[in-house]
């Protein structure tokens, strides 16, 4: 077994690091501000159907998985920061499009642009946040990254709330978030270029990198690997059984499966997210301890830990003290939490180690698309289960499919453990 690390100083994360953090939260604010409503919009408020909609998203989905791939060797052999720029830039024309859209034409090519954005993004944002940190800092600024875009996201659906709350005109009071949503991403934008590293290879260090064929090891010679193809799969499992989960699947199980209503569906996501806040300050020391594997494996143990505490509540929800019920609920919240934080310290920093600095960017676009296809097909999985079973086989499910998950975080810690 690999040693327990001795307790790291704290790092100190660094100017360059606050300022994309920063960014990055007011663009995950814009995100949120739109995502849960761009089927309505399209569909309903815009009169342009279903299939409007429907091809939207695959559009996006199209474009997404082409940029990824293309921008995974862009960012190896040029500069991430540009790349994630550009996709940047992709992100902010693709939601701008969205607020005057009235055909489909326009909905197609903003759905083409929010894709490529998308993926040009999430194939250089590794590379990015790396250079913006020291190496020992490296699992806090990941776990800090995970938190800010879901504050941020969680923070936009509150104000669009708000905004549509009532309103007169939503296809108007749509139209001005989406505008606002493509504005938010022009100061990530500027970010992303201003923190880059100034200083450039020496030219023997240029020269070497020039003579590596295609600039790098290729997605092949990666995925030949084994750690990192445990590794990818891993992403894709933890996506799949875990986080689409929680934002799909959890709440229409307690809502139409457990008679929760709305009000505590939504303190309980709530609790996710504040949790997520509240954990990271008292769990980093911890966390910095254990080998990347290790807590990669923890996480979905924590999820099925989780899970069960769902399951007790509906067990007992028809016996127990409201209490008892809702605590266990609340309890289901910060565990998950808990879980999420160990994922989000080891994956990327172990992605990084196994590709090398040559390969990061294809390494981040391969994650990038495993994450997509979890998020693809993680809801109509859980959706299916909450369909075609009670609450307690729904809760046993989501908890079977995080054991599953685990077992192979602990074969990617088994084959990489005492090297």
């Amino acid at each position: 077994m690999t040693a327990i690390r001795a307790t790291a100083p704290r790092t100190p994360l660094g100017r360059r690091f606050g300022l994309l953090m920063g960014a990055l939260l007011l663009s995950s604010l814009g995100n949120g501000l739109c995502f849960p409503f761009t089927s309505i919009y399209i569909s309903q408020l815009l009169g342009l159907g279903g299939r409007a909609a429907g091809g939207y998203f695959i559009a996006m989905a199209a474009a997404s998985f082409a940029a990824a791939l293309a921008g995974g060797p862009l960012a190896d052999r040029g500069s991430p920061h540009r790349v994630g720029a550009l996709g940047g830039a992709a992100l902010a024309v693709g939601y701008a499009l969205l607020a005057p859209a009235g055909s489909v034409a326009l909905v197609l090519a903003s759905g083409v642009c929010v894709g490529a954005g998308f993926g040009l993004f999430y194939a250089s944002i590794v590379g990015i946040v790396d250079t913006a940190v020291p190496e020992s800092g490296r699992r806090s600024a990941f776990t800090i990254r995970h938190i800010v875009n879901n504050a941020g996201i969680g923070l936009g659906s509150v104000a669009a709330g708000l905004a549509l709350h009532g309103a007169a005109t939503p296809v108007g009071a749509l139209r001005w978030l989406y505008l606002a949503n493509g504005l938010a991403a022009l100061p990530l934008i500027a970010v992303i270029l201003g923190v880059r590293p100034r200083t450039r290879p020496e030219p023997e260090e240029r020269d070497a990198s020039a003579e590596k064929p295609g600039g790098g090891p290729t997605y092949r010679t990666l995925l030949r690997a084994r750690p990192m193809a445990l590794l990818i799969l891993a992403q894709a499992l933890f996506a799949i059984v875990g986080f689409t989960q929680i934002e799909a699947t959890v709440p229409l199980l307690m809502h139409d499966r457990m008679a929760v209503t709305l009000g505590w569906v939504s303190t309980v996501v709530a609790a996710n997210s504040f949790a997520l806040i509240a954990l990271q300050p008292l769990l980093r020391r911890r966390l910095e301890r254990l080998p990347e594997t290790v807590s990669l494996a923890a996480g979905p143990v924590l999820w099925t830990g989780a899970f069960g505490c769902g399951l007790g509540a509906a067990l007992a929800w028809e016996t127990a003290p409201a209490a008892v019920r809702y605590g266990l609920l609340l309890a289901f919240a910060v565990i998950f939490a808990a879980g999420e934080l160990m994922y989000s310290s080891a994956f990327y920093p172990l992605l990084l180690r196994w590709s090398g600095e040559e390969a990061v960017g294809r390494a981040g676009a391969l994650a990038s698309l495993a994450w997509n296809l979890g998020t693809a097909s993680g809801p109509p999985i859980g959706l299916f289960v909450v369909a075609n079973a009670s609450a307690t086989g729904g809760w046993l499910a989501l908890a079977l499919g995080a054991a599953a998950a685990f077992t192979v975080a602990a074969a990617l810690h088994s084959r990489t453990a005492g090297s």
